[in-house]
């Protein structure tokens, strides 16, 4: 399936970074936020993406364009640098849309802008692109085509705790309770799509307010409730725990060899 992904955010709460370079281009490890995202999809056989450019579009552009590819990869150089083999594990062969969608627009907008690119495919996927999982796509995917609604997105618990206040009548406090024992969800910006969602946006609206609002009230949207890992890149702490979490060799977002083997067949 296609995957389109929002890149034309300019990130303000991670403005030490966002101000030279957009925000999906963060880096996190030894690669850019978007990579991880892309490795994701890729890793279940989704590497045929769209990406939304705005702010700093040129960086994302210049990534692809003109990175090296074998930077990241073990290889063995010869003929002085003119015959390079990979060891291991190949770099990704993905396909990649960069549409430039505006500074301004927002993520509705950037939607309806590279529709031509979707509008033909039954079921296409989005991401935020700042955020990692290990939500399992292939059985997502596979519950949302058995039903028959237009938009799905995964929703998990907030990653930070407070507690929760709940009152009998006035001043008078009846509870307090973590909020991860509460019946919080939130939107995990990984959504799934038929090509109707078009029919629900209206021009300047943002995703997840009015067309969002028409798909409930037509019965049509779906949240896969999902507990396991999920993160947000949303600040430079944020950045900071997932930087630990891959100096420590966990990536839950990663899927192992025979999962990827599993959703393959």
């Amino acid at each position: 399936m296609k995957v389109v992904l929002f890149c034309g955010g300019l990130g303000t709460r991670i403005r030490e970074y966002s101000e030279s370079i957009p925000k999906p281009m963060v880096p996190v490890g030894q690669h850019p936020m978007l990579w991880h995202v892309m490795q994701y999809y890729s890793q279940y056989g989704h590497r045929d993406f769209v990406l939304c450019l705005g702010y700093k579009a040129n960086a994302i552009k210049e990534y692809f364009l003109n990175s090296d590819r074998w930077a990241h990869s073990d290889c063995v150089v010869s003929n002085f640098g003119r015959k390079v083999e990979v060891i291991g594990e190949q770099p990704p062969d993905w396909q990649v849309a960069l549409v430039d969608t505006g500074i301004w627009r927002n993520i509705g907008q950037r939607l309806m802008a590279v529709r031509p690119l979707v509008e033909n495919e039954d079921i296409f996927l989005a991401n935020y692109s700042d955020g990692l999982t290990d939500a399992p796509l292939p059985e997502i995917i596979e519950r949302f085509k058995r039903s028959k609604m237009v938009g799905c997105f995964v929703a998990v618990h907030p990653p930070f705790n407070f507690h929760l206040a709940e009152f009998n009548g006035g001043d008078a406090v009846k509870r307090l309770r973590s909020s991860q024992q509460s019946e919080i969800w939130i939107n995990g910006g990984y959504f799934i799509f038929r090509k109707e969602i078009f029919d629900y946006i209206r021009e300047g609206e943002e995703l997840v307010l009015e067309p969002f609002n028409r798909l409930i009230e037509a019965g049509k949207l779906m949240a896969y409730k999902y507990e396991g890992f999920w993160r947000a890149m949303d600040t430079l702490r944020d950045r900071q725990v997932l930087e630990e979490m891959i100096e420590r060799g966990e990536m839950p977002w990663k899927v192992v060899t025979e999962a990827r083997t599993q959703a393959a067949s």
